[in-house]
């Protein structure tokens, strides 16, 4: 986590409102609960911003705290209108899910590749690498789907990893490509728990996404992200996954 870009970016934020609104340091600061001569200590970057200041810049002006905390996605939220009025899809990010967002940033999100080695046919031994075709049986543990004529693969460092599946789409680039296998550890639903920044598969309606799991607005909702900037966050309720499995690591086949 990075203090100073964090407060860099928002000094590029604020600067957007006197470009493009003509809004005064005096309103801003006022708008922000802040004092005129703590507001400029911030834009003249002797001060950090806090939560609290970020997430009412955030809320006040349809900012993106992801883009802000992260330096991810877009500057401004997915719908904004000229103006600046809220869009309806704006995110109520609160100083508590600002904190979030920035714990989560003390973990690294990039994984290693572990080495994997293919069993024998007809072997009951290691991970089966599930087709997409058969995913919702995998995140249930359907015995007749985890039985089901696939490859598997001993893989040490996963030992509690349940399936193997393969990456499709751009959307996870550079960190994931079309093609990588990946480990997947399944994430009981009635004891929902999600490790921030992390990446997941989540069964949903429109089929398995694999995603990194950010906090929503509220305790009922997640922010789906991309590891590619040109695909822009969104929300999710948790009352959408039908299935959700833990990303353990990278695959490579030996």
């Amino acid at each position: 986590m990075d203090k100073n870009a964090i407060n860099e970016r928002f000094i590029k934020a604020v600067s957007t409102l006197f470009k493009d609104k003509g809004l005064t340091k005096a309103g801003i600061a006022e708008s922000l609960g802040l004092k005129p001569s703590t507001f400029s200590e911030i834009l003249n970057n002797r001060m950090k911003a806090g939560t609290d200041t970020i997430a009412a810049l955030c809320d006040k002006y349809s900012f993106s705290p992801f883009w802000i905390l992260m330096g991810q996605g877009t500057m401004l939220i997915p719908g904004e209108l000229k103006g600046r009025s809220k869009p309806s899809m704006a995110l109520a990010y609160s100083p508590d899910r600002i904190s979030e967002l920035l714990e989560s940033q003390k973990t690294s999100p990039y994984p290693k590749r572990e080495k994997a080695h293919r069993v024998p046919d007809n072997s009951n031994e290691g991970i089966p690498l599930i087709p997409l075709s058969a995913m919702a049986g995998a995140f249930t543990g359907d015995t007749s789907v985890m039985e089901y004529e696939c490859e598997r693969y001993v893989i040490p460092a996963f030992k509690g990893a349940d399936f193997l599946i393969q990456v499709k789409g751009d959307s996870m680039q550079p960190t994931y490509y079309s093609g990588d296998l990946v480990a997947c550890q399944r994430v009981p639903l009635d004891d929902l728990f999600f490790q921030w920044n992390k990446t997941y598969v989540l069964d949903t309606k429109q089929g398995p996404l694999i995603k990194r799991i950010m906090p929503g607005s509220d305790s009922s909702h997640v922010l789906i992200v991309s590891d590619n900037d040109s695909y822009p966050p969104f929300e999710l309720s948790k009352s959408q996954f039908h299935g959700v499995a833990l990303v353990r690591g990278l695959v490579r086949l030996e």
